[in-house]
């Protein structure tokens, strides 16, 4: 079976849950090989639980270069495994920094790009992604037809499942161009720790709105997130009332999540919400105007005050979990 090259993105010495969504994805398409990069001292570690989801090879690079400067060196990694390997595809997670490296490496190797994928498969003449747009009106079903397919597929595209392979570990040479040091990191800063999981890649998303009246009142949206385990999102609204913290807003211009349940309370579904969240896979709208836009968007709806509603789920929610 051809190989599939999947960009591994690591923190804290472990691959990040999307990482192994891919190398689950990559399966449909072929021989998944995974791409890590900058791991150091970890690489041992990580390779070993790549190896329990399914990668045949690990191409390990490490240099400091990955550390120091921005994107532009694990293009050129990604560029020289690529042109080595000629995969049938190039999986990337779908972030700011997964999606600015695959349009860059695309871009070398003459290749076409699909982004924000949230299904992908086999097809006759190469992979097929599944895409949703303006606001799940459409869904769209698109194969490269030039060059390498490079796909960038959304966190909970699928859930990852092991399947152990030989993992082998091939380290790998990196020449770097000219242009990786264009742009230094000058300073990091350690992010506030959270038992919550990260927005972007939670499986289970609790937002609140307009509707949730005041910062105050967060706790409410808050106590259902923490009994689920899950992310706390906010609207443009919450977020520009000075309500909750821009970090979680979702939507156009703030994050865009794609999980498994997203519970939408005292949110209206402008469409700049809606374009944030509108991938999830099943949604559940909480809001007191029964013509509220995010009810045409919803899987279920409950018409009805949330400071009613969502403290009787959360109650529910703790009573099931004995």
């Amino acid at each position: 079976m051809s190989e599939i090259l999947v960009l591994v993105d690591h923190a804290d010495g472990a691959p990040r849950k999307p990482a192994l969504e891919l190398l689950t994805l990559a399966r449909r398409l072929g021989t998944p090989s995974a791409v890590l990069l900058g791991a150091d001292a970890a690489t041992g570690d990580i390779a070993a639980k790549l190896g329990e989801y399914g990668a045949q090879k690990i191409y390990s690079a490490d240099a400091s270069e990955f550390g120091e400067y921005l994107v532009v060196p694990k293009v050129d990694a990604l560029e020289q495994i690529a042109r080595h390997t000629s995969p049938a595809a190039v999986l990337v997670t779908s972030s700011a920094e997964g999606k600015e490296i695959a349009a860059r490496l695309a871009l070398r190797l003459g290749s076409g790009i699909i982004t924000d994928a949230v299904d992908v498969e086999a097809g006759e003449s190469g992979p097929v992604a599944t895409q949703s747009a303006f606001a799940a009106t459409f869904t769209v079903r698109s194969t490269v037809t030039r060059g390498t397919p490079v796909i960038t597929v959304k966190p909970n595209a699928t859930s990852p499942e092991p399947a152990p392979a030989e993992g082998t570990l091939e380290e790998v040479r990196v020449t770097f161009s000219t242009a990786s040091t264009g742009t230094k990191v000058v300073s990091r800063s350690a992010r506030e720790s959270s038992d919550l999981p990260d927005l972007t890649e939670a499986a289970i998303v609790v937002s609140g709105g307009r509707g949730v009246g005041s910062a105050e009142s967060f706790t409410v949206i808050e106590a259902l997130a923490d009994t689920l385990g899950a992310a706390v999102g906010a609207s443009r609204a919450a977020v520009d009332a000075g309500w909750y913290p821009h970090s979680h807003q979702v939507g156009q211009t703030g994050k865009t999540v794609s999980p498994q349940l997203y519970i939408a309370n005292g949110i209206s579904g402008a469409i700049q919400h809606r374009a944030g969240m509108q991938t999830s896979k099943t949604i559940v709208a909480v809001n007191k105007d029964p013509e509220a836009p995010i009810f045409d968007l919803a899987d279920f709806g409950v018409v009805g005050d949330l400071f009613e509603v969502v403290p009787q789920l959360t109650a529910e929610a703790q009573a099931r979990k004995g």
